[in-house]
């Protein structure tokens, strides 16, 4: 019987990946994703062979990876992140009830929002939520409601896939429905190609996030009421202040 492996491998750097990842990846026969985050390890597991796929070739990279698990195989599907946090993590459970004597193990990995707040600061410190921009799989409509309701909640904000040639307004549209329930100097970050070639973090606020450029590799921060910049770092209070004045 096969074994597939669900594999986050971080945010970029080898160094990112957790140590469980990286000796998983290097059991396995097989390692199969997406064009880019394959290039992020081929380096580091030379021998091994590669099942690449395009973006938009999920299901089929999912099926090529059963195949090569039916053949006694170990194989390991990668994800950028955490592959249950936006990843295939989800897609590879839904398909493998095809193939009910391979047995899936998922391997967790550091999400660009963990990534990306270390290199911010300290922006997730109290209660956030994860949302994501791209109205591929998600309704447009259904997006603005998640929006809304995580304003009007205070939560700090997480937004992935916050804009692509195809979305170019989603982030500055984003910002107008924040803009309706949060005030327009409230502490946001940008995080840009994290762990990778690249790099690069923005502390601004959110009237300035309104009008700058994103792409899908910028994962987007909108803090909560209490967030603040300490020495040039986004960082939102937890509230031990509050407890040590009730003791």
């Amino acid at each position: 019987m096969g074994q597939i492996y669900v594999v986050g491998i971080g945010p970029g750097a080898y160094e990112e990946m957790t140590i469980r990842g990286a000796n998983v990846l290097s059991q396995c026969d097989v390692i199969a994703g997406y064009t880019v985050y394959v290039e992020l390890v081929r380096k580091h597991f030379p021998e091994k062979e590669f099942i690449v796929t395009p973006m938009r070739r999920e299901e089929e990279r999912c099926e090529l990876a059963f195949k090569e698990a039916e053949k006694g195989r170990r194989v390991a599907l990668i994800c950028s992140g955490d592959a249950g946090i936006y990843g295939m993590a989800g897609l590879m459970y839904e398909i493998g009830r095809k193939y009910k004597d391979i047995s899936i193990e998922v391997v967790p990995g550091v999400t660009a929002a963990l990534g990306g707040g270390a290199l911010l600061g300290a922006p997730l410190v109290h209660d956030c939520c994860f949302i994501s921009l791209s109205d591929l799989l998600t309704p447009w409509e259904k997006i603005e409601k998640r929006l809304t309701a995580a304003a009007q909640g205070d939560f700090v904000i997480c937004l992935y896939n916050p804009s692509s040639k195809k979305r170019e307004d989603y982030l500055s549209r984003a910002c107008d429905i924040l803009l309706k329930c949060k005030k327009e100097d409230t502490v946001c970050g940008l995080a840009k190609n994290i762990a990778r070639e690249g790099e690069i973090s923005e502390i601004l606020t959110l009237r300035e996030l309104r009008d700058k450029e994103a792409d899908m590799f910028t994962t987007v921060f909108i803090g909560n009421e209490e967030t603040l910049v300490i020495q040039g770092k986004m960082v939102t209070p937890r509230g031990y202040g509050r407890e040590r004045n009730r003791i």
